[in-house]
């Protein structure tokens, strides 16, 4: 082996030492909410605020944890 650990392989390097964020939904809900505004564009008029609705309150949450997590350190 040349100069490998057991850990890492030759071009990895390990994680940084900050903790890393929580897993949330909230962009998997951002994503949702684009994709039925856009749908609701072409589509219909509830399509379109069901979209609107989730993409502002996804993207309202996730600011949120984001603030939350920024005072806690």
């Amino acid at each position: 082996m040349n100069n490998e650990t057991a850990t890492t392989h030759a071009g990895w390097k390990p994680l940084p030492e900050e903790p890393l964020p929580r897993p949330t939904y909230f962009p998997a809900g951002l994503a949702m909410g684009t994709t039925l505004f856009f749908w609701g564009l072409i589509t219909s008029r509830v399509v379109f605020l069901a979209g609107v609705g989730l993409l502002i309150a996804a993207l309202a949450g996730w600011i949120s944890e984001i603030r939350h997590e920024r005072k806690q350190q």
